[in-house]
Protein backbone atom coordinates (compact mmCIF):
# COMPACT_ATOMS: atom_id res chain seq x y z
CA UNK A 1 0.00 0.00 0.00
CA UNK A 2 3.24 2.21 0.17
CA UNK A 3 3.06 3.02 -3.35
CA UNK A 4 -0.50 3.34 -3.44
CA UNK A 5 -2.18 7.12 -4.57
CA UNK A 6 -5.38 7.67 -5.93
CA UNK A 7 -5.68 9.64 -9.23
CA UNK A 8 -8.95 11.13 -9.34
CA UNK A 9 -9.66 11.12 -13.47
CA UNK A 10 -12.52 14.09 -15.13
CA UNK A 11 -13.18 12.13 -18.39
CA UNK A 12 -14.39 14.97 -20.68
CA UNK A 13 -16.97 16.44 -18.28
CA UNK A 14 -19.07 13.43 -18.17
CA UNK A 15 -17.67 11.04 -15.18
CA UNK A 16 -15.45 11.27 -12.52
CA UNK A 17 -13.19 7.82 -11.68
CA UNK A 18 -10.95 7.17 -8.78
CA UNK A 19 -8.42 4.99 -9.66
CA UNK A 20 -4.70 3.49 -8.79
CA UNK A 21 -2.17 5.94 -10.70
CA UNK A 22 0.41 3.10 -10.41
CA UNK A 23 -1.62 0.44 -12.07
CA UNK A 24 -2.38 3.18 -15.02
CA UNK A 25 1.14 4.29 -15.49
CA UNK A 26 2.28 0.84 -15.81
CA UNK A 27 0.59 0.43 -19.03
CA UNK A 28 0.33 4.05 -20.42
CA UNK A 29 3.73 5.83 -21.64
CA UNK A 30 1.89 9.21 -21.93
CA UNK A 31 0.72 9.05 -17.99
CA UNK A 32 4.43 7.85 -17.08
CA UNK A 33 6.02 10.06 -18.67
CA UNK A 34 3.20 12.79 -17.05
CA UNK A 35 3.65 11.53 -13.47
CA UNK A 36 7.18 11.33 -13.66
CA UNK A 37 7.39 15.12 -13.99
CA UNK A 38 5.27 15.34 -10.21
CA UNK A 39 7.45 16.75 -7.68
CA UNK A 40 7.34 15.60 -4.21
CA UNK A 41 5.22 12.84 -2.69
CA UNK A 42 0.94 13.31 -2.56
CA UNK A 43 -1.61 10.35 -1.43
CA UNK A 44 -4.04 12.15 -4.00
CA UNK A 45 -4.01 14.09 -7.92
CA UNK A 46 -6.65 14.81 -10.27
CA UNK A 47 -6.13 13.94 -13.72
CA UNK A 48 -8.48 16.01 -16.45
CA UNK A 49 -9.06 14.72 -20.12
CA UNK A 50 -11.20 17.28 -22.15
CA UNK A 51 -11.01 15.29 -25.27
CA UNK A 52 -10.48 11.90 -24.86
CA UNK A 53 -11.38 9.13 -27.43
CA UNK A 54 -14.96 7.68 -26.75
CA UNK A 55 -15.66 9.16 -23.46
CA UNK A 56 -16.23 7.71 -20.14
CA UNK A 57 -17.55 4.44 -21.51
CA UNK A 58 -14.18 4.14 -22.97
CA UNK A 59 -11.89 5.03 -20.09
CA UNK A 60 -13.95 2.65 -18.19
CA UNK A 61 -13.06 -0.20 -20.56
CA UNK A 62 -9.25 1.03 -20.43
CA UNK A 63 -9.54 0.69 -16.55
CA UNK A 64 -10.83 -2.98 -16.52
CA UNK A 65 -8.14 -3.85 -19.17
CA UNK A 66 -5.59 -2.38 -16.71
CA UNK A 67 -6.63 -3.41 -13.78
CA UNK A 68 -7.26 -7.41 -15.41
CA UNK A 69 -3.73 -7.21 -16.01
CA UNK A 70 -3.57 -6.31 -19.94
CA UNK A 71 -7.06 -8.81 -21.02
CA UNK A 72 -10.41 -7.43 -22.19
CA UNK A 73 -12.44 -8.48 -24.64
CA UNK A 74 -12.61 -6.45 -28.04
CA UNK A 75 -15.57 -6.56 -30.10
CA UNK A 76 -16.58 -4.78 -33.48
CA UNK A 77 -18.58 -2.56 -31.11
CA UNK A 78 -15.16 -0.96 -28.78
CA UNK A 79 -12.34 -1.78 -31.73
CA UNK A 80 -12.32 1.82 -32.40
CA UNK A 81 -12.64 3.05 -29.10
CA UNK A 82 -9.85 1.13 -27.83
CA UNK A 83 -7.77 1.57 -30.84
CA UNK A 84 -7.95 5.20 -30.40
CA UNK A 85 -7.61 5.63 -26.71
CA UNK A 86 -4.70 3.32 -26.71
CA UNK A 87 -2.83 5.18 -29.00
CA UNK A 88 -3.86 8.04 -26.91
CA UNK A 89 -2.37 6.94 -23.85
CA UNK A 90 0.33 5.33 -25.93
CA UNK A 91 -0.29 1.58 -25.18
CA UNK A 92 2.43 0.60 -26.75
CA UNK A 93 4.46 -1.74 -24.48
CA UNK A 94 4.12 -5.16 -23.59
CA UNK A 95 3.51 -6.11 -20.43
CA UNK A 96 3.38 -9.16 -18.00
CA UNK A 97 4.03 -11.04 -21.25
CA UNK A 98 1.06 -10.00 -23.03
CA UNK A 99 0.63 -7.48 -26.13
CA UNK A 100 -0.07 -4.13 -25.54
CA UNK A 101 -3.49 -3.34 -26.18
CA UNK A 102 -2.46 -1.41 -29.70
CA UNK A 103 -0.88 -4.13 -30.55
CA UNK A 104 -4.16 -6.57 -29.32
CA UNK A 105 -6.57 -4.21 -31.47
CA UNK A 106 -4.39 -3.77 -34.30
CA UNK A 107 -4.96 -7.97 -34.24
CA UNK A 108 -8.35 -7.68 -33.85
CA UNK A 109 -8.51 -5.69 -37.28
CA UNK A 110 -7.13 -8.41 -39.18
CA UNK A 111 -10.14 -10.22 -39.12
CA UNK A 112 -12.60 -7.59 -40.35
CA UNK A 113 -12.72 -9.30 -43.46
CA UNK A 114 -14.43 -12.24 -41.59
CA UNK A 115 -17.39 -10.19 -39.57
CA UNK A 116 -20.65 -10.03 -40.74
CA UNK A 117 -22.25 -6.86 -42.08
CA UNK A 118 -23.72 -6.13 -39.05
CA UNK A 119 -20.90 -6.02 -37.05
CA UNK A 120 -19.38 -3.80 -40.25
CA UNK A 121 -22.37 -1.46 -39.71
CA UNK A 122 -21.85 -1.14 -35.57
CA UNK A 123 -17.60 -0.71 -35.96
CA UNK A 124 -18.55 2.23 -38.50
CA UNK A 125 -21.32 4.09 -36.07
CA UNK A 126 -18.70 3.91 -33.60
CA UNK A 127 -15.65 4.85 -35.59
CA UNK A 128 -16.87 7.76 -37.01
CA UNK A 129 -17.20 9.34 -33.70
CA UNK A 130 -13.39 9.33 -33.44
CA UNK A 131 -12.23 10.33 -36.97
CA UNK A 132 -11.11 13.08 -35.30
CA UNK A 133 -8.47 10.75 -33.36
CA UNK A 134 -7.17 8.99 -36.47
CA UNK A 135 -7.03 11.32 -39.71
CA UNK A 136 -4.90 9.49 -41.65
CA UNK A 137 -5.31 5.85 -40.55
CA UNK A 138 -4.75 3.15 -42.77
CA UNK A 139 -6.75 0.71 -40.39
CA UNK A 140 -9.69 3.00 -40.98
CA UNK A 141 -9.29 3.05 -44.42
CA UNK A 142 -8.53 -0.77 -44.79
CA UNK A 143 -12.04 -0.92 -42.82
CA UNK A 144 -13.76 1.51 -45.05
CA UNK A 145 -12.39 -1.22 -48.04
CA UNK A 146 -13.86 -3.47 -46.42
CA UNK A 147 -17.18 -2.10 -46.40
CA UNK A 148 -17.08 -0.73 -49.55
CA UNK A 149 -16.37 -4.14 -50.88
CA UNK A 150 -19.53 -5.98 -48.86
CA UNK A 151 -21.54 -3.16 -51.81
CA UNK A 152 -20.06 -4.47 -54.36
CA UNK A 153 -22.39 -8.19 -53.15
CA UNK A 154 -25.50 -7.31 -55.15
CA UNK A 155 -27.27 -10.60 -54.57
CA UNK A 156 -27.55 -10.61 -50.49
CA UNK A 157 -30.30 -8.80 -48.60
CA UNK A 158 -29.35 -6.43 -45.52
CA UNK A 159 -29.65 -8.15 -42.10
CA UNK A 160 -30.03 -4.31 -40.46
CA UNK A 161 -33.14 -3.82 -42.82
CA UNK A 162 -36.51 -4.33 -42.16
CA UNK A 163 -38.11 -7.55 -43.90
CA UNK A 164 -40.89 -5.10 -45.33
CA UNK A 165 -38.59 -2.77 -46.47
CA UNK A 166 -39.24 -2.09 -50.15
CA UNK A 167 -36.55 -0.85 -51.21
CA UNK A 168 -37.42 -0.21 -54.97
CA UNK A 169 -40.12 1.94 -53.99
CA UNK A 170 -37.81 3.77 -51.94
CA UNK A 171 -35.41 4.47 -54.10
CA UNK A 172 -36.98 4.48 -57.46
CA UNK A 173 -36.89 8.24 -57.62
CA UNK A 174 -33.39 8.77 -57.14
CA UNK A 175 -32.39 6.85 -59.63
CA UNK A 176 -32.32 7.58 -63.20
CA UNK A 177 -34.10 6.56 -66.27
CA UNK A 178 -31.84 4.78 -68.12
CA UNK A 179 -30.49 2.53 -65.14
CA UNK A 180 -33.62 1.25 -63.67
CA UNK A 181 -33.90 -0.96 -66.46
CA UNK A 182 -30.69 -2.03 -65.65
CA UNK A 183 -30.34 -3.37 -62.44
CA UNK A 184 -32.78 -3.53 -59.37
CA UNK A 185 -32.95 -3.09 -55.83
CA UNK A 186 -30.66 -5.83 -55.01
CA UNK A 187 -28.06 -3.05 -55.84
CA UNK A 188 -29.07 -0.65 -53.42
CA UNK A 189 -29.95 -2.62 -50.27
CA UNK A 190 -27.21 -1.37 -48.27
CA UNK A 191 -28.59 2.69 -48.78
CA UNK A 192 -31.15 2.09 -45.58
CA UNK A 193 -27.97 0.82 -43.86
CA UNK A 194 -25.50 3.67 -44.43
CA UNK A 195 -28.06 6.56 -43.66
CA UNK A 196 -26.96 6.83 -40.68
CA UNK A 197 -23.19 7.96 -41.38
CA UNK A 198 -22.32 11.54 -40.62
CA UNK A 199 -21.01 14.02 -42.99
CA UNK A 200 -17.19 13.69 -42.77
CA UNK A 201 -18.09 9.69 -42.56
CA UNK A 202 -20.18 10.47 -45.50
CA UNK A 203 -17.13 12.13 -47.48
CA UNK A 204 -14.69 9.20 -46.80
CA UNK A 205 -17.08 6.47 -47.70
CA UNK A 206 -18.08 8.10 -51.00
CA UNK A 207 -14.02 8.65 -51.67
CA UNK A 208 -13.77 5.00 -51.04
CA UNK A 209 -16.95 4.25 -53.15
CA UNK A 210 -14.97 6.29 -55.92
CA UNK A 211 -11.77 4.43 -55.39
CA UNK A 212 -13.15 1.20 -55.55
CA UNK A 213 -14.63 1.97 -58.95
CA UNK A 214 -18.76 1.36 -57.49
CA UNK A 215 -21.02 1.89 -60.14
CA UNK A 216 -21.63 5.43 -60.75
CA UNK A 217 -25.78 4.43 -61.17
CA UNK A 218 -25.36 2.94 -57.33
CA UNK A 219 -23.28 5.87 -56.02
CA UNK A 220 -24.84 8.85 -57.59
CA UNK A 221 -28.41 7.10 -56.02
CA UNK A 222 -27.08 6.66 -52.70
CA UNK A 223 -26.22 10.12 -52.85
CA UNK A 224 -29.23 11.21 -53.75
CA UNK A 225 -30.92 9.23 -51.14
CA UNK A 226 -28.42 10.44 -48.14
CA UNK A 227 -29.50 13.86 -49.09
CA UNK A 228 -33.13 13.08 -49.37
CA UNK A 229 -33.11 11.36 -46.08
CA UNK A 230 -30.72 13.95 -43.71
CA UNK A 231 -31.87 17.48 -45.09
CA UNK A 232 -35.23 17.43 -43.69
CA UNK A 233 -34.69 17.60 -39.87
CA UNK A 234 -31.39 19.62 -40.81
CA UNK A 235 -30.40 22.73 -40.10
CA UNK A 236 -30.18 25.48 -43.41
CA UNK A 237 -26.43 25.62 -42.89
CA UNK A 238 -26.04 22.11 -42.16
CA UNK A 239 -28.48 21.72 -45.20
CA UNK A 240 -26.12 23.58 -47.03
CA UNK A 241 -23.17 21.59 -46.31
CA UNK A 242 -24.80 18.28 -47.75
CA UNK A 243 -26.29 19.60 -50.72
CA UNK A 244 -22.65 21.43 -51.45
CA UNK A 245 -20.74 17.92 -50.54
CA UNK A 246 -23.48 15.58 -52.81
CA UNK A 247 -23.24 18.26 -55.80
CA UNK A 248 -19.07 17.63 -55.36
CA UNK A 249 -19.78 14.52 -55.93
CA UNK A 250 -22.03 14.09 -58.31
CA UNK A 251 -20.19 16.47 -60.55
CA UNK A 252 -17.37 13.67 -59.89
CA UNK A 253 -19.40 10.97 -61.51
CA UNK A 254 -20.45 10.18 -65.50
CA UNK A 255 -23.55 12.15 -66.42
CA UNK A 256 -25.21 9.92 -67.69
CA UNK A 257 -25.98 8.01 -64.73
CA UNK A 258 -27.33 10.74 -62.79
CA UNK A 259 -31.00 11.10 -62.04
CA UNK A 260 -32.28 14.67 -63.78
CA UNK A 261 -35.55 14.45 -61.80
CA UNK A 262 -32.63 14.40 -58.41
CA UNK A 263 -31.11 17.04 -60.05
CA UNK A 264 -33.78 18.97 -60.19
CA UNK A 265 -34.92 18.44 -56.35
CA UNK A 266 -31.74 19.74 -55.62
CA UNK A 267 -32.12 23.11 -57.73
CA UNK A 268 -35.41 23.76 -55.73
CA UNK A 269 -34.06 22.87 -52.49
CA UNK A 270 -30.78 25.50 -53.40
CA UNK A 271 -33.05 28.37 -53.91
CA UNK A 272 -33.24 28.57 -50.27
CA UNK A 273 -29.90 28.33 -49.31
CA UNK A 274 -27.12 30.13 -49.29
CA UNK A 275 -24.85 28.38 -51.77
CA UNK A 276 -21.95 28.78 -53.12
CA UNK A 277 -21.44 30.28 -57.19
CA UNK A 278 -19.28 27.41 -57.68
CA UNK A 279 -21.87 24.54 -56.39
CA UNK A 280 -24.47 26.48 -58.26
CA UNK A 281 -22.77 26.52 -61.41
CA UNK A 282 -21.54 22.88 -61.45
CA UNK A 283 -25.09 21.99 -60.27
CA UNK A 284 -26.46 23.51 -63.77
CA UNK A 285 -24.05 22.50 -65.61
CA UNK A 286 -24.89 18.58 -64.52
CA UNK A 287 -28.92 19.54 -65.01
CA UNK A 288 -27.44 21.43 -68.86
CA UNK A 289 -25.18 18.60 -69.71
CA UNK A 290 -28.47 16.34 -70.00
CA UNK A 291 -31.32 18.38 -70.69
CA UNK A 292 -32.66 16.17 -73.28
CA UNK A 293 -34.01 14.18 -70.21
CA UNK A 294 -36.20 16.42 -68.56
CA UNK A 295 -39.78 16.90 -69.01
CA UNK A 296 -42.09 20.13 -68.87
CA UNK A 297 -42.63 20.00 -65.37
CA UNK A 298 -38.83 19.98 -64.55
CA UNK A 299 -38.68 23.30 -66.39
CA UNK A 300 -41.34 24.81 -65.04
CA UNK A 301 -39.04 26.86 -61.76
CA UNK A 302 -40.81 29.20 -60.28
CA UNK A 303 -38.50 32.55 -60.53
CA UNK A 304 -36.35 33.96 -57.78
CA UNK A 305 -37.96 35.97 -54.84
CA UNK A 306 -39.03 39.68 -55.48
CA UNK A 307 -39.30 38.57 -58.84
CA UNK A 308 -42.31 39.42 -60.92
CA UNK A 309 -42.68 37.18 -63.55
CA UNK A 310 -44.18 33.64 -63.29
CA UNK A 311 -40.87 31.12 -64.34
CA UNK A 312 -36.67 31.08 -63.60
CA UNK A 313 -36.71 32.04 -67.62
CA UNK A 314 -32.81 33.12 -67.05
CA UNK A 315 -32.71 29.74 -65.38
CA UNK A 316 -33.68 28.13 -68.68
CA UNK A 317 -31.39 30.09 -70.61
CA UNK A 318 -28.46 29.14 -68.80
CA UNK A 319 -29.25 25.78 -69.18
CA UNK A 320 -29.70 26.06 -72.82
CA UNK A 321 -26.34 27.79 -73.34
CA UNK A 322 -25.06 24.61 -71.03
CA UNK A 323 -26.57 22.46 -73.51
CA UNK A 324 -25.38 23.25 -76.30
CA UNK A 325 -21.95 23.95 -75.76
CA UNK A 326 -20.99 20.66 -74.85
CA UNK A 327 -19.20 19.33 -77.61
CA UNK A 328 -20.65 18.70 -81.01
CA UNK A 329 -18.94 15.32 -81.46
CA UNK A 330 -20.63 14.28 -78.12
CA UNK A 331 -24.40 15.30 -79.15
CA UNK A 332 -26.56 13.74 -81.62
CA UNK A 333 -29.28 15.16 -83.34
CA UNK A 334 -32.30 13.37 -81.62
CA UNK A 335 -30.58 14.76 -78.60
CA UNK A 336 -31.04 18.53 -79.94
CA UNK A 337 -34.40 17.73 -81.02
CA UNK A 338 -35.97 16.39 -77.76
CA UNK A 339 -35.03 19.54 -76.19
CA UNK A 340 -36.18 21.65 -79.40
CA UNK A 341 -39.56 19.80 -78.48
CA UNK A 342 -39.06 20.30 -74.59
CA UNK A 343 -38.46 24.49 -75.10
CA UNK A 344 -41.19 24.99 -77.58
CA UNK A 345 -43.65 23.49 -74.90
CA UNK A 346 -42.24 25.53 -71.84
CA UNK A 347 -42.08 28.84 -74.47
CA UNK A 348 -46.20 28.09 -74.94
CA UNK A 349 -46.65 27.43 -71.06
CA UNK A 350 -44.62 31.23 -70.10
CA UNK A 351 -46.10 32.82 -73.16
CA UNK A 352 -49.35 34.18 -71.53
CA UNK A 353 -47.32 35.89 -68.43
CA UNK A 354 -48.36 39.35 -68.72
CA UNK A 355 -44.83 40.47 -67.22
CA UNK A 356 -42.99 38.51 -69.68
CA UNK A 357 -40.41 41.00 -71.27
CA UNK A 358 -40.08 40.61 -75.63
CA UNK A 359 -36.25 40.31 -75.16
CA UNK A 360 -36.77 37.55 -72.87
CA UNK A 361 -39.41 35.80 -75.04
CA UNK A 362 -37.26 36.31 -77.94
CA UNK A 363 -34.33 35.24 -76.53
CA UNK A 364 -36.46 31.41 -75.65
CA UNK A 365 -37.80 31.25 -79.42
CA UNK A 366 -34.46 32.07 -81.02
CA UNK A 367 -32.02 29.49 -78.09
CA UNK A 368 -32.45 26.80 -80.50
CA UNK A 369 -30.43 26.03 -83.70
CA UNK A 370 -33.20 26.38 -87.04
CA UNK A 371 -31.68 23.23 -88.42
CA UNK A 372 -32.86 21.21 -85.15
CA UNK A 373 -36.55 22.31 -85.43
CA UNK A 374 -38.40 19.92 -87.62
CA UNK A 375 -41.81 22.67 -87.16
CA UNK A 376 -42.73 25.83 -86.12
CA UNK A 377 -46.04 25.13 -84.98
CA UNK A 378 -45.77 25.48 -81.81
CA UNK A 379 -43.61 28.40 -81.82
CA UNK A 380 -46.35 30.27 -83.57
CA UNK A 381 -48.59 29.11 -81.19
CA UNK A 382 -46.76 30.61 -77.84
CA UNK A 383 -46.25 33.46 -80.71
CA UNK A 384 -50.36 34.04 -81.01
CA UNK A 385 -50.98 33.45 -77.08
CA UNK A 386 -47.71 36.25 -76.88
CA UNK A 387 -49.45 38.86 -79.24
CA UNK A 388 -52.92 38.67 -77.83
CA UNK A 389 -51.91 38.73 -73.71
CA UNK A 390 -49.38 42.28 -75.14
CA UNK A 391 -51.00 43.42 -77.92
CA UNK A 392 -51.30 46.88 -76.21
CA UNK A 393 -47.88 47.03 -74.86
CA UNK A 394 -46.13 46.02 -77.87
CA UNK A 395 -44.91 48.32 -80.80
CA UNK A 396 -45.26 47.95 -84.17
CA UNK A 397 -41.34 47.27 -84.40
CA UNK A 398 -41.33 44.26 -81.57
CA UNK A 399 -44.24 42.57 -83.09
CA UNK A 400 -42.31 42.49 -86.11
CA UNK A 401 -38.93 41.13 -85.11
CA UNK A 402 -41.30 38.37 -82.42
CA UNK A 403 -43.06 37.12 -85.81
CA UNK A 404 -40.20 37.02 -88.07
CA UNK A 405 -38.73 34.43 -85.53
CA UNK A 406 -40.81 31.61 -87.41
CA UNK A 407 -39.73 29.55 -90.26
CA UNK A 408 -42.46 29.96 -92.56
CA UNK A 409 -41.22 27.05 -94.27
CA UNK A 410 -41.38 24.93 -91.26
CA UNK A 411 -45.37 25.14 -90.72
CA UNK A 412 -47.89 23.19 -91.61
CA UNK A 413 -50.25 24.38 -94.05
CA UNK A 414 -52.74 24.58 -91.81
CA UNK A 415 -50.84 27.27 -89.47
CA UNK A 416 -49.84 28.84 -92.64
CA UNK A 417 -53.70 29.51 -92.84
CA UNK A 418 -54.13 30.42 -89.73
CA UNK A 419 -51.72 32.92 -89.54
CA UNK A 420 -52.74 34.79 -92.96
CA UNK A 421 -56.24 35.37 -91.38
CA UNK A 422 -54.63 36.83 -87.50
CA UNK A 423 -55.47 40.47 -86.89
CA UNK A 424 -52.78 39.99 -84.40
CA UNK A 425 -49.83 39.82 -86.91
CA UNK A 426 -48.02 42.61 -88.28
CA UNK A 427 -49.32 43.23 -92.21
CA UNK A 428 -45.40 43.69 -92.97
CA UNK A 429 -45.11 40.57 -91.54
CA UNK A 430 -47.79 38.41 -93.55
CA UNK A 431 -46.03 40.47 -96.57
CA UNK A 432 -42.89 38.87 -95.66
CA UNK A 433 -44.54 35.75 -94.83
CA UNK A 434 -46.14 35.36 -98.60
CA UNK A 435 -42.66 36.78 -99.76
CA UNK A 436 -41.36 33.54 -98.27
CA UNK A 437 -43.78 30.69 -99.50
CA UNK A 438 -43.59 32.20 -102.94
CA UNK A 439 -39.60 31.81 -102.94
CA UNK A 440 -40.28 28.59 -101.45
CA UNK A 441 -42.36 26.86 -104.03
CA UNK A 442 -40.87 28.40 -106.87
CA UNK A 443 -37.29 26.80 -105.67
CA UNK A 444 -38.79 23.82 -105.40
CA UNK A 445 -40.52 23.75 -109.09
CA UNK A 446 -37.37 24.83 -110.52
CA UNK A 447 -35.12 21.60 -108.57
CA UNK A 448 -38.37 19.10 -109.04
Amino acid sequence: MQNFCLLEVDVNGQEIFLVDKTILASFSGRLRKLFSKLTGKTRRLKLIFDKFPGGADCFEHIVKFCYNGGRIKITPFNMFQLHCAANYLEMNQEMQGRPSLVEQTISFFEKIHYMTWSELIIGLKNCQELIFFMPSSSLLQEFLDCVVGRLELHYISSPCASSTDNSSMQFSGDISTESRGIYTCQATWWFADLGFLKLNMFKMIIDTMTSKKLDHRVISSFLFYYKRMNCPNASSVKKCRIIETVIKFLYSLDSNFISIRGLFDILQASFTLKMSKCSIGKLEHLIGSQLDKAKLDDLLVPSPAGEKIAYNNNLILRLLDTFLSISREKLLMYQVKKVVELIDLYIIEVAPDPRLKPSKFLALAMAMPDIARESYDNIYIAIDMYLKVHINVLCEEEKIKICCVLNYEKLSEETQKEIAQNENFPACALVTMQNRLRYSVTRTSIFS
